[in-house]
């Protein structure tokens, strides 16, 4: 536990020394692309804690200058898999970012998708020394709550306060100041796959790049896409991107619940490259071009013509029907809904107030979704756009960026986590943490 406050606390200190510099870097690692954007911080920001338990950053206000993707090398499954061509990609966009921006960027902050989140609500209570809340009994109270014993091998990404309780009075998203005798909280742990962290610090490292911070992309999809009343009452995000689609929810403005499923938009276009015989790109561009999840009678007739380049003339010259094309698509669509229906049941999402779905990344363009999409995880279902952030290029702004956007709004303003109080030594939690993020000492 002591490492992993100490990590997390310096990863905060380079967020603040980026801050000063006015620059930082926002990469989102993703199977099929990587994206860099460059933002620009202009507001007078004051880094401290004294906004409310839910805002760290004060209201710093920024805007991109500089944006730049390429296509993702060497990850799967939104892991890395081949250091050096997720390296030689990760160069390239922030290369190009920087080069748009005119400015050299040295802090990063990075967001990924894969590494198997698991969530736990864990929950604490103390007595108060005085009768009234302070920072100190704040930190005393995420002290006490019970870390469960998640293994080995696996780190905490995010430890956030998500509810107070002074006394018989709950829901309190900032307890300071007030007065009372018992002060309870909720938290909200996740973790990850240590060795998937570890792949991506030291890829960042070879790139001369300073990690100043990293977020789950399930969480950051939620945060862009999903809009102020969805967060406050309830509501999930499904984010389909092309290696895995993660799922994150949100309630009273913060997520309790993060997972994500090893299937994605690349295994709709294998399927369609195994189905036409034809190769990943042309899969692709079929995809893109002409995919669909529901046939109507018209598509039995409307044909495409496949192309290739095999140079066999009569092997490229093939046409397909579209509702074969559907026929190949939908299957593999209904399996990553049904794969998310089941992660929601799971997580008790049908007690939530609201149950409002929303669909985001990439894969969410497929014509057809969002019927095919209500009828699997419940009627509420909507597509979700980014929200839209100053200086950011028409290019940027579709679903496809929804963890590049919710990453620039989490590196402005971040919410408190556990490691933003000052906790007494001799009260890290019971179950202690120790084994977590041994690895930061050697990087730090």
């Amino acid at each position: 536990m002591t490492d992993l406050y100490q990590s997390q606390r310096a990863m905060r200190r380079m967020r603040k020394q980026a801050m000063d510099r006015g620059v930082v870097a926002i990469l989102d690692v993703g199977t099929s692309k990587i994206a860099c954007l460059v933002l620009r911080f202009d507001g007078p920001e004051q880094f401290s804690a004294s906004e409310g338990i839910t805002s760290l950053a004060g209201q710093s206000s920024f805007r991109v200058i500089g944006a730049a993707t390429t296509r993702s090398r060497g990850v799967r499954f939104g892991e890395i898999d081949a250091m050096q061509e997720t390296e030689r990609a990760i160069r390239t966009a922030v290369q190009a970012a920087q080069k748009m921006a005119n400015v050299r960027v040295d802090h990063v902050i990075a967001a990924f998708s894969g590494a198997q989140p698991r969530s736990y609500g864990l929950d604490g209570m103390i007595e108060l020394e005085e009768n009234f809340v302070s920072e100190d009994d704040v930190a005393r109270v995420l002290a006490a709550c019970d870390v469960p014993d998640f293994g080995a091998g696996r780190e905490v990404l995010h430890a956030q306060p998500v509810n107070f309780a002074l006394d018989n009075r709950s829901g309190l998203s900032d307890p300071r100041g007030q007065i009372g005798n018992k002060l309870a909280c909720d938290m909200h742990l996740l973790t990850v796959d240590a060795h998937v962290i570890q792949n991506l610090l030291y890829c960042i490292k070879r790139c001369d790049l300073e990690l100043a911070g990293l977020a789950s992309a399930p969480y950051v999809s939620g945060v862009s896409s999903l809009v102020e009343d969805e967060q406050e009452l309830g509501a999930a995000c499904v984010d389909l991107g092309g290696g895995t689609t993660s799922l994150s929810i949100f309630i009273k403005k913060h997520m309790i619940y993060a997972d994500s499923v090893r299937l994605g938009g690349d295994h709709v276009t294998s399927d369609i490259s195994k189905g036409l015989q034809v190769s990943l790109s042309t899969a692709e561009r079929i995809k893109t071009l002409f995919g669909g999840l529901v046939a109507t009678g018209m598509d039995d007739r409307e044909m495409i013509e496949i192309g290739g380049d095999t140079g066999d003339y009569e092997h490229d010259r093939r046409t397909v029907s579209r509702a074969e094309l559907i026929g190949i698509m939908r299957p593999r669509v209904e399996e990553i809904l049904e794969e998310i229906r089941a992660r929601l049941d799971a997580a008790g999402f049908d007690h939530l107030p609201s149950q409002k779905i929303v669909l985001t990344g990439g894969g969410s363009q497929i014509p057809g979704l969002d019927g095919l999409a209500s009828r699997i995880l419940g009627q509420q279902v909507r597509l979700g756009r980014p929200l839209r952030v100053q200086g950011l290029p028409q290019a940027a702004t579709g679903p496809a960026f929804a963890s590049a956007v919710g990453l620039s709004l989490f590196a402005a303003h971040p919410q408190d986590e556990w490691w933003d109080f000052e906790i007494p030594a001799e009260r890290y939690p019971a179950r202690s943490l120790k084994r977590a993020i041994r690895w930061f000492k050697d990087n730090w």
